[in-house]
């Protein structure tokens, strides 16, 4: 990093102890080496300083009481990176480990995510470090009406239309926008992931972990390889796993081993998929339950174990920095031949270097898992048109925009001299995107 690197010293100065906002930024930056040199009118309107820079920074107190009357404050954040190309679009994350620097790791991620889309939408993220595990409904319905009684005036459909991320599901978007039009009296597209009878999308629930396995299957089909007869690992156990493994076993693949925080589960006649939906989504209880329904499976504890179980294709679809180098290592070593992400970062930079170095196919996350922003997107424009499209046709413009993805991704790095590396050719073609309007804005 030679034109950028006083971008970068800037970041660690003004951003102290946020090492997740650091490796997200400093990996994009050393991609954005060959567009420096090439555009210096950038450098010298400082759009690569800009860019780094979130627009505003949202942190507020969370009060809200138990069912035993007792008070609990909790710290809410909402970052709004970048509106260059449209209004800011990121979800909200409801985690113990969610602190600033999470927040604009994320939504500086998500900036180049959502104009790889090539839809109008901008940057953003948010959430709260409350924990939703073990609470009642009732509880979480307080906390997301506190939340959203704060949250309320920093966003608007044609402003800041936040969405669901780890944490947030359904019924939390449900409880905030309820919240919302009971503050604002108005019925609007402001929350995507919204239920059906309420202004929600066909394909939504689906769509990141659909749209991860159809960026992928383009990036095979360029190396003359598929999904059909490959033996799939699956990290996590959410929304984007279940949907991962899902399109993934119809694309003639079988999932072998899937995980949650506690450990993983590993069979080889395959993950049976109905099971793992009665047990996370009905039952809400640990992957380990799994063994008591069929017997052929083993359960271990320790998530990252999981990286240990032989396949051709990985898909870490749970948390960030999963795949660290010894991983990738072990991964490479076993003969995976592709990884694709679904989760946020999940790969350290070391794990990622190496997958490039060995030639593995790579998708990286602001390319691979941007099905979900896509069609929360397109239920932005469902919303907008007082319409709603079926699931086919939902799922025929997310299967365009992926495969409209790989193309940028792919013709951007080989434009750059970069070819095969798909995390720099992300980087580039998110960013040029963004970078022409805001140059052109004078922002």
């Amino acid at each position: 990093m030679n034109i950028l690197k006083n971008v970068m010293d800037d970041v660690l100065r003004r951003n102290p102890n946020e090492p997740e906002f650091h490796q997200a930024v400093k990996e994009v930056l050393l991609s954005l080496e060959p567009v420096a040199e090439k555009h210096p009118e950038w450098v010298t309107d400082k759009i690569f300083d800009k860019i780094v820079e979130p627009e505003r920074q949202i942190i507020f107190r969370v009060p809200w009481i138990d069912d035993k009357g007792v008070e609990h404050i909790n710290r809410g954040f909402r970052v709004q990176f970048n509106s260059a190309i449209g209004p800011y679009k990121g979800g909200l994350r409801f985690h113990p480990s969610v602190n600033i620097g999470i927040v604009k790791f994320l939504g500086f991620e998500q900036i180049f995510k959502n104009s790889l889309t090539g839809l109008p939408i901008g940057g953003g993220k948010g959430g709260s470090d409350f924990d939703p595990k073990g609470k009642s409904n009732s509880e979480i319905k307080r906390f997301c009406q506190s939340f959203m009684l704060e949250l309320n005036r920093h966003i608007g459909e044609n402003t800041d239309i936040p969405a669901g991320d780890i944490g947030v599901g359904g019924r939390e978007i449900g409880y905030m926008y309820g919240m919302y039009k009971k503050i604002n009296n108005e019925f609007t597209g402001v929350l995507t992931g919204k239920g059906l009878n309420y202004g929600g999308s066909l394909g939504r629930t689906e769509a990141t972990g659909y749209g991860l396995c159809y960026f992928m299957n383009e990036a095979l089909k360029a190396k003359s390889k598929s999904f059909y007869g490959a033996n799939v690992v699956i990290s996590g156990s959410g929304n984007v796993a279940i949907y991962a493994h899902q399109k993934a076993t119809q694309l003639g693949a079988k999932v072998i081993a899937m995980s949650d925080s506690s450990g993983y589960i590993y069979d080889d006649n395959g993950i049976n998929l109905d099971t793992i939906k009665k047990i996370k989504e009905v039952e809400r209880k640990r992957i380990s339950e799994y063994i008591k329904y069929h017997p052929t499976a083993t359960y271990t504890e320790g998530c990252i174990g999981i990286w240990t179980v032989k396949c051709d294709i990985a898909l870490p679809c749970a948390t960030q920095n999963e795949i660290d180098q010894n991983s990738a290592k072990i991964l490479i070593d076993n003969g995976c031949y592709a990884v694709g992400e679904g989760a946020n970062m999940p790969s350290t930079i070391e794990a990622v270097d190496l997958f490039i170095e060995n030639k593995i196919i790579f998708g990286p996350a602001k390319a691979a898992n941007a099905g979900g922003v896509a069609t929360s997107a397109l239920e932005m424009s469902q919303n907008s048109m007082r319409y709603s499209w079926t699931f086919e046709e939902v799922d025929d413009k997310l299967q365009t925009i992926m495969k409209g993805i790989y193309e940028k991704c792919s013709t951007a790095a080989t434009e750059y001299g970069y070819e095969d590396n798909l995390v720099i050719g992300a980087n580039i073609a998110g960013f040029i995107k963004v970078a022409e309007a805001m140059y052109a804005q004078g922002i």
